[in-house]
């Protein structure tokens, strides 16, 4: 089995690039759900999100409210370690968890993890992976999309943007990068290419 680490920015193309690769066989492994399984009703992480944060996280049917956590967490960059603190662990326990479960259903799996906080979480979790590839697309570009196809007023866009990795850090730790600047056909173009080189 082999684990590929695949990241990028906030609006980045990661999904394409993930699903174009489930596509062509990859198990994919998507850090985003398992950060949702952490904190999922009746969760330990749940609790102590709500411990930390206060109850207005949390919404009528029990679930977390993510807009109202995501409003302090994006403005407060010590809210937003602290929540780190709490979820990274667990959806790294997860995450060991679904490459178990690959590598016994397929002894030669090819695991994409997509995780968007690669570069940010790397001080703080055992990731380790036999390459690392970052979809980049630069941060103006990214604020745009954010704003042209998810309707999130600017400013939103710019504080998610900077609450992330730079550009330059995101590259630095790259083996391989998908060039995600273009249209959608150039960037699923750039993923089979690197797809090419990874998967040999």
């Amino acid at each position: 089995m082999r684990i590929i680490g695949l990241t990028g920015g906030i609006a980045a193309g990661k999904s394409t690039v993930s699903g174009r690769w489930a596509e062509h066989g990859a198990v994919v492994v998507d850090a985003d759900r398992l950060a949702r399984d952490a904190v999922a009703p009746g969760s330990p992480g749940l609790a102590r999100v709500a411990e930390r944060f206060g109850p207005g996280v949390i919404a009528e049917d029990g679930s977390l409210d993510r807009p109202a956590l995501g409003a302090i967490v994006f403005s407060d960059p010590a809210a937003r370690k602290d929540l780190e603190e709490i979820t990274h662990p667990e959806v790294w326990r997860l995450a060991q968890a679904a490459f178990d479960a690959a590598e016994a259903a397929d002894p030669d799996a090819i695991v994409v993890y997509d995780v968007p906080l690669l570069a940010e979480a790397r001080g703080s979790r055992p990731l380790t992976f036999d390459s690392v590839v970052v979809v980049d697309a630069p941060a103006a570009q990214r604020i745009e999309r954010l704003v042209e196809h998810r309707g999130m007023a600017r400013d939103e866009a710019e504080r998610r943007v900077s609450a992330q990795a730079s550009d330059a850090e995101r590259l630095a730790l790259a083996d391989h990068v998908v060039d995600a600047t273009g249209t959608l056909a150039d960037t699923i173009r750039s993923a089979d290419a690197v797809w090419e080189r990874i998967s040999r």
